[in-house]
């Protein structure tokens, strides 16, 4: 039954991410965190972890739910334990938000929350990695795309690893010097193995596939995209696990990550030409808003790149950082989750209301569940206000920067209410509308059990 292939809990999993960004970004407008605090202060912690937890990993767990199976033609190891995995997910982003609440000394409590959050998170991340890997292990020799999530998961394990490590550290539960050491260095290691393995590199491989799908390019794998998995491996190993050798033997990584930096932008390099050229490989001649948008993030990819390569030739990369993460984060993975979001639940609302119709009767296109005309102002606010947001951060005015932040809070609600039209079949005319169409629930799929 085609509603078997659903993931039963990935819109719970998307409505919580969403939530989150929502959250961090109403903060920001507020003035919570940097630039207003400091970059190591317990505040800029909490809207850190709130994106790169809250909503980019969860949003990215949602999603290898539903597309993991896709990629290796297998169904789930398990359906049921999403809800179990996303319950403690959550449960360790409280704790560990309590925890840095508690660092600024606005809880007081006799033990630390930091420690008690990061196993909590650590156990979910655990059970989804434990899910993924059976469903990617079943299926082996697997293709490309899950070669890309295989290491994704790999590298998001050590940021989990990594992460609990300097929490011990950082709530004074653990004094063991190597740990010291590698709180003290590894934070580069720890951003880089979360940021560019976990989410940048699973993004690569997951791209690969749905670019194709959505619009009609070959799939076929090419020589330079095996170039951009094993340069891209190559380059995460070095800097994570040599990274980490040469920290907890030495202190010293310099080279170890010169190495990796030099491997990791040949395979960015190689994956923006692969990207063009499925573009202009591309079926579908007419680029639906989804695919529009996830080139703008594509763009803000290469921008931040090109904005680092210029950064370390003036001199001025350290200074830089936050403003280069920020676009990392929000230009192109949030702006690429985004995208994909709003044609990832349509698919999946679509396939929910309608599958079990396919063959009986004519049923609506997947395009009538949306309005792109409507969505993409707001895709161009969005994207507008990163821009801005970036600009404010590298020029040091903060108060431009919560200006910057409300328009990006703006733009996302009015986003995540084009989601919410999606799920209620708002969009949906009478004329293609069947009565026979139950308008889905908003956090899990109604699916058929194996």
């Amino acid at each position: 039954m085609l509603g078997a292939t659903l993931s039963r809990w990935t819109m719970a999993y998307f409505v919580a991410a969403l939530c989150c960004l929502l959250a961090v970004e109403g903060l920001m407008a507020a003035g919570y965190g940097f630039p207003s605090a400091a970059v190591a202060a317990p505040e800029t912690l909490i809207v850190v972890h709130l994106v790169t937890i809250g909503w980019l990993t969860l949003i990215m767990l949602g999603a290898l739910f539903q597309f993991v199976p896709v990629l290796i033609a297998r169904p789930i190891h398990s359906n049921g334990l999403p809800l179990p995995t996303l319950i403690l997910l959550l449960a360790g982003l409280a704790g560990l938000i309590l925890g840095f609440v508690q660092l600024a000394g606005s809880i007081g409590l006799p033990f630390s929350l930091l420690p008690v959050g990061a196993l909590l998170f650590a156990a979910g991340f655990g059970l989804a990695l434990w899910n993924l890997g059976r469903t990617l292990w079943s299926a082996r020799p697997v293709g490309l795309p899950a070669r890309f999530v295989a290491i994704g998961l790999a590298s998001g394990a050590a940021t989990v690893l990594l992460g609990s490590a300097f929490s011990f550290v950082l709530s004074g539960e653990s004094v063991n010097p190597q740990l010291l050491d590698l709180t003290a260095n590894g934070l580069p290691v720890h951003i880089v193995a979360g940021l560019g393995g976990w989410l940048t590199f699973t993004a690569f491989g997951v791209s690969y596939r749905l670019l194709s799908m959505f619009t009609l390019a070959p799939e076929s794998e090419r020589a330079s995209s095996r170039a951009v998995f094993y340069a891209g491996a190559t380059g995460l190993g070095a800097i994570v696990l040599g990274g980490i050798t040469a920290i907890c033997l030495s202190g010293e990584a310099t080279v170890i990550f010169s190495v990796g930096a030099m491997l990791s932008l040949t395979a960015l390099a190689l994956y923006g030409a692969d990207i063009v050229h499925l573009y202009r490989a591309r079926k579908r001649r007419v680029l639906e808003l989804n695919s529009q948008m996830a080139m703008v993030a594509l763009a803000n990819l290469a921008a931040a790149v090109v904005l680092a390569l210029s950064l370390a030739g003036f001199g001025i990369f350290e200074r830089s950082i936050p403003a280069l993460l920020f676009l990392i984060a929000f230009g192109w993975l949030s702006g690429l989750a985004l995208a994909k979001l709003y044609k990832i639940i349509a698919f999946l609302t679509w396939l929910e209301c309608c599958g079990p119709l396919l063959g009986k009767k004519p049923t609506p296109r997947v395009q009538d569940f949306v309005c792109e005309p409507r969505a993409q102002k707001w895709f161009a606010l969005y994207f507008a206000a990163v821009w801005i947001a970036t600009v404010c951060l590298l020029l040091g005015h903060s108060i431009a920067f919560r200006f910057a932040s409300l328009g990006v809070l703006i733009a996302t609600g009015a986003i995540t209410a084009e989601f919410l039209r999606i799920r209620r079949l708002a969009d949906l005319g009478a004329e293609v509308k069947l009565p026979e169409l139950v308008r889905p629930h908003l956090l899990f799929a109604l699916v058929k059990r194996r």
